[in-house]
């Protein structure tokens, strides 16, 4: 493959073999989750879709996800990178990060911000903190997983840490059934400001009404992270199998589609920011 040529990535999505302990945020009216999601059932979706790989990132807060999804990784050169889960508040990060050193695929971590009793409070915690220092030592990318309310917390924790890359999931979760556009789009600018920061357009379809939504409702939303943001940091990312509780995969991509076909959000910027560019197997 030529490097004219930037791959075309799914930028955000996971793998899991259901069990509900393991899965406490599956909760009531989400029964289309409650089962195994695995790489061959992903496959035929991205070819479907043109699509060359995705970035398999954590659903499940334990080092084991890390391990499982870092296997998958070396089983399926497709997946080109992996978001794994690490204990960042631990005293003894250094060495936890130390056992992944010899694996390719890993690229970064992500914890659940938006399932902490006070995000905004977590945000501030010093351990917290001295661990996301360490990841950006080490040039790993962390992904920050907050709903609307926190923006203005993420953003304070953003610009404090400015040594390597850090990505906004899922348009930091407007509340797109309140059509909350204006109030949202306020809080997300000072974050987008900050050229260090990239964001995913994804989980945008659940933040809808899962029965009832139309891509109306959410192309405003779009556009303006594309005004914010710039295709050069932003990256399409489908959420699967999430967004299977309001669409159909090809559907998921067609909604983006119809606002950007720009090739760094459907891949550039994602392998820029993951460091996966020409990784091509």
């Amino acid at each position: 493959m030529s490097s004219s040529h930037s791959l075309r990535l799914d930028a955000h999505q996971h793998f899991w073999r259901y069990d509900p302990a393991s899965y406490p945020w599956i909760g009531h009216g989400m029964d289309a989750l409650r089962r195994n999601f695995e790489p061959e059932d992903l496959r035929p979706l991205l070819d479907a879709a043109g699509l060359d790989g995705c970035i398999a990132v954590q659903a499940r807060a334990c080092t084991g996800e890390t391990d499982q999804l870092l296997l998958l990784a070396e089983r399926y050169p497709w997946i080109r990178a992996v978001v794994g889960w690490v204990d960042l508040c631990a005293g003894d990060l250094e060495q936890s990060l130390e056992r992944w050193a010899q694996a390719p695929a890993l690229r970064g971590f992500r914890h659940q911000l938006q399932d902490e009793d006070s995000p905004a409070g977590f945000m501030q915690n010093p351990a917290f903190n001295r661990g996301l220092s360490t990841l950006q030592r080490q040039g790993l990318v962390y992904e920050v997983l907050i709903k609307a309310q926190d923006l203005g917390a993420a953003t304070a924790l953003c610009r404090q840490h400015d040594q390597h890359h850090l990505v906004l999931d899922h348009l930091g979760k407007p509340d797109v059934q309140a059509n909350h556009l204006k109030a949202w789009a306020k809080q997300l600018a000072p974050l987008a400001a900050l050229p260090h920061v990239s964001c995913k357009l994804s989980g945008l379809i659940t933040e809808a009404h899962w029965q009832d939504w139309h891509s109306g409702q959410l192309t405003p939303y779009l556009h303006t992270a594309l005004e914010l943001f710039g295709p050069d940091r932003l990256m399409f990312g489908s959420d699967w199998p999430v967004c299977l509780l309001a669409s159909e995969y090809a559907h998921t991509c067609d909604v983006l589609a119809s606002v950007s076909q720009d090739a760094a959000i459907w891949g550039g910027t994602a392998c820029r920011v993951y460091n996966i560019e020409g990784s091509t197997p």
